[in-house]
């Protein structure tokens, strides 16, 4: 059964400092991050690739990747444009920033004809959890309704240079995700894992199990995340947050959970996540490839 690999490359990375992190060469060969994840999901059983990016960035992207990757898996570019919203809304003056991975999902909607896995292009999630995924998502007898997140260990994914965000996942007996609670500016601070939970902070179990923004949807869900897109950007208008609010996968996830629209399937993995949040990390992912590779 056909399956996509839907990657994110069109985020700005303002915390990066300097360069393109999506661009920026880890591999011994000069290869990029995001090579080495796309080939772990060819291996998979992943038959297309579609990456999420930015205009501006078109030429040099090909250049560096696309050109390699279209000689080994069908490969197709879109493109997450600003003034492209559902609702009849406009980008308002001012708006820089990109309004979110919904929003590049989205940019992909009419292209989304089957089962697909989204990733993001700076991290590193291990190969046995696209295997994981691509079972999922092409089991026979699966409900449209029915999706999937694979879930990591959250002490597998923090990072010695900086803090990170992520979703921590509450699942139920039956490995059904409940909800999912963006928490931000997490790291270890003296031997204890802090983050921010609804602006105050706050200790977290580094057992708990988070979404690192490894989704397997179905093309079900792709109207219903177009809907709630809309009723962010109705709320942040008459709120006043519209030229700097985003609205983050997980936000959308949880509001069709809740809604009882989907089901989302816990896929754990206990593989070590490694990933690009600032310069920094560029040393450390060399290092975890290097080892990988011996």
């Amino acid at each position: 059964m056909s399956a996509t690999l839907l990657v994110l490359a069109a985020g700005l990375g303002t915390r990066f400092g300097g360069g393109i992190k999506q661009l920026t060469p880890v591999g011994k060969n000069g290869e990029l991050l995001m090579e080495f994840s796309v080939m772990d999901a060819v291996d998979a059983g992943f038959d297309k690739v579609i990456f999420i990016i930015r205009r501006d960035i078109e030429e040099d992207f090909k250049e560096l990747i696309g050109n390699k990757i279209e000689k080994k898996v069908k490969t197709e570019y879109y493109f997450q444009d600003m003034d492209v919203l559902p609702g009849g809304f406009t980008s308002p003056e001012g708006r820089i920033k990109p309004w979110g991975t919904v929003h590049a999902v989205l940019a992909a909607k009419e292209h989304l004809n089957e089962p697909y896995l989204i990733i993001n292009a700076d991290d590193y999630y291990g190969k046995s959890t696209y295997k994981a995924a691509y079972e999922y998502l092409t089991a026979k007898g699966r409900k449209p309704e029915e999706q999937c997140m694979c879930g990591f260990v959250l002490g597998n994914t923090l990072s010695e240079n900086s803090s990170v965000t992520r979703g921590v996942c509450t699942q139920n007996a039956d490995h059904k995700l409940v909800s999912v609670c963006e928490t931000y500016r997490i790291k270890r601070e003296n031997g204890v894992v802090m983050g921010d939970v609804n602006g105050e902070r706050t200790a977290v179990d580094e057992n708990s199990l988070v979404s690192m923004n490894m989704w397997g949807f179905t093309p079900y869900i792709n109207s219903l995340m177009e809907e709630c897109f809309a009723g962010f950007l109705k709320r942040a208008q008459e709120n006043g947050t519209i030229v700097t609010a985003e609205y983050p996968l997980p936000f959308a996830v949880d509001e069709l959970i809740k809604a009882g629209k989907i089901s989302v399937e816990v896929v754990s993995t206990h593989e070590r996540w490694f990933g690009m949040t600032i310069k920094e990390d560029t040393q450390d992912v060399i290092r975890e490839l290097q080892k990988l590779r011996e």
